[in-house]
């Protein structure tokens, strides 16, 4: 049985660590596993998937591996976190489904499990 699952990142790169990269080992496990799978950085957590785009980054392997099932960076987040550059720059589209903003209802609409890191 293959599972869908909605992996949320809110984590800043500056905030716990372990917390971002448990959400992206998280989301390749599943991606490894052949589950679906989508990623979101949402709030804080765009400054993470801003920073770990850059291939110096240690974190940059992981995203690599799981860069298909990025569905991208909350849009108002990005703006107003000021990495809204960073983010396009690295080819992930600026998400805008609510308002604007990522939406979680969504992902729970199209049956996904939710998982917030």
């Amino acid at each position: 049985m293959s599972n869908k699952v909605a992996v949320f990142i809110y984590e800043p790169i500056t905030g716990d660590l372990s917390r971002a990269y448990r959400g992206l080992k998280t989301a390749l496990e599943f991606v490894k596993a052949g589950d679906e799978v989508a990623v979101v950085f949402d709030g804080s957590g765009v400054e993470t998937l801003a920073a770990v785009s850059d291939p110096s980054s240690k974190l940059n392997p992981i995203l690599q591996a799981i860069k298909s099932s990025v569905e991208g960076a909350c849009s108002f987040c990005s703006t107003s976190h000021s990495v809204k550059d960073a983010i396009v720059d690295a080819g992930y589209p600026l998400l805008t489904d609510f308002e604007g903003e990522a939406s979680v209802r969504k992902f729970v609409s199209a049956g996904y499990t939710i998982l917030n890191f």
